[in-house]
């Protein structure tokens, strides 16, 4: 339980806050490359409070600007993109990526007032189809050597979604190894065969057993926080038999990431990125360690389900989420349909715009939560006092952190460390890519 102030401190992310300041200290997904494919590529884009607009010159290059003209007020996201930049439709001023002005037309021909304007400005660079941006002070921390971003673009496929809440609340969720059991509970099983792109429809390694049934009939797992370089691992061991223990391998990916596993073959690294205090993205890459992934499918089953351009859910607190108590009672545990995305929506949005943890009662089962808060704080700290915080790495740092291992598979229960070790080892030496990693 915290208290009323520490909950602002760690939720607020608007400029100048604590946990704002923090959090624009790494690389933080802003768009998908996705989003500026066509013959205009513009998009406006409010990230961390702030409104932007985001686009790429006649030479490729990505550029993050703020969405306002420093003339006189007007929207940049409505620009002309043409010689160099981004031209504001109201008096011409244009503006290159990194918001310098190049021309202000209607003044006279010796004025040097485009000299003296500087549009507000953040570095972009494309990572397996999602453009990050550095919304901090100096230089731009390295990026670790994460599966994700080392894949080559074959084996990644990238996506988001919007959820209606602070983000805060979606990170939590998504290192709570215990709500799977629950809120992602399905009465029967699906064909694994049919499963591709899927969470917990695939099978587990080294077992014929469903994970939607090794889900819903072990609903109380014993739980190892282990701290590493990038934040922590979660191992969830549910005791399968007096022999064998189901083994599940995720990572806190600090400040606002997470690694899972999706599959046999794939990973899902995923940011919960705030827009304001009360709505963010969900920015997801899955990396795959076999086959090439199927884009085209991919972005099939998840299109179906999200409104563009802005990414929302189909099924959102103004529907009821799609909720069916006949369904409820016989097929999924929500009655919300059986995409899992819609499930972590509604339990994340149904806590409130923000969360008030002054009334929460943790257990036993949330010490992953415990973990990352007290991360989190300690960060917000070290940040404040002008030291650097975890994970802002420099070129050195970032080639050392790699992988991070991320397994789901039935284990002998006397040798999980042992055995999600060597298959992770395993996978790596099976996928074309990931050698030496």
């Amino acid at each position: 339980m915290l208290s009323a102030e520490q909950n602002e401190i760690i939720t607020r992310v608007g400029p100048g806050t604590p946990a704002g300041s923090l959090l624009r200290r790494y690389w933080q997904p802003a768009a998908l490359v996705d989003e500026l494919v066509g013959n205009r590529p513009v998009k406006a884009v409010r990230l961390f409070g702030e409104d932007l607009v985001m686009f790429r010159d006649e030479r490729g290059r990505y550029g993050l600007i703020g969405r306002h003209c420093p003339h006189r007020g007007t929207d940049l996201a409505f620009g002309r993109l043409e010689d160099g930049g981004l031209r504001c439709a109201f008096h011409g001023w244009l503006f290159d990526v990194a918001g310098r002005c190049l021309e202000t037309p209607a003044e006279p021909e010796d004025s040097n007032l485009r000299a003296n304007v500087r549009q507000k400005s953040y570095p972009v660079v494309e990572k397996s189809g999602i453009l990050f941006a550095y919304m901090g002070p100096g230089a731009p921390p390295a990026f670790p050597h994460f599966d994700c971003f080392i894949a080559p673009a074959s084996h990644t496929f990238a996506f988001k979604g919007m959820i209606d809440c602070n983000w805060l609340q979606s990170l939590e969720v998504g290192i709570d190894p215990v709500h799977t059991s629950f809120l992602h509970r399905f009465f029967h099983d699906e064909d694994p065969s049919r499963g591709y792109g899927k969470l917990f429809r695939d099978t587990s390694i080294d077992s014929d057993m469903p994970m939607s049934r090794i889900m819903r009939e072990f609903p109380r797992p014993r739980i190892e926080i282990e701290p590493t370089d990038f934040g922590f691992r979660v191992v969830t061991l549910r005791q399968i038999s007096e022999k064998k223990t189901h083994v599940r391998v995720t990572n806190l990916t600090f400040p606002n990431a997470f690694v899972i596993p999706m599959s046999r073959e794939m990973t899902i690294t995923q940011w919960h990125v705030p827009i304001d205090d009360e709505k963010h993205y969900w920015y997801a890459i899955f990396t795959s360690f076999g086959a090439p992934v199927d884009k085209d499918e991919m972005r099939r089953q998840r299109l179906a389900l999200y409104e563009l351009p802005d990414y929302i859910p189909n099924r959102n607190k103004h529907n009821n989420y799609g909720f069916d108590p006949d369904e409820q009672a016989h097929e999924t545990y929500t009655g919300m349909g059986a995409d899992i995305n819609v499930h972590d929506q509604w339990a994340c949005e149904s806590m409130g715009a923000i969360q008030d943890r002054t009334q929460e009662h943790l257990g036993t089962s949330d010490k992953a939560i415990v973990a990352y808060r007290r991360l989190l704080r300690q960060a917000i700290e070290q940040a404040g006092r002008g030291t650097t915080p975890l994970m802002v790495l420099d070129a050195r740092q970032a080639e050392a952190i790699t992988g991070p291992p991320a397994i789901d598979g039935i284990a002998p229960a006397d040798d999980w460390q042992g055995y999600w070790r060597r298959t992770d080892a395993a996978k790596r030496k099976a996928a074309s890519w990931a050698h030496g990693q």
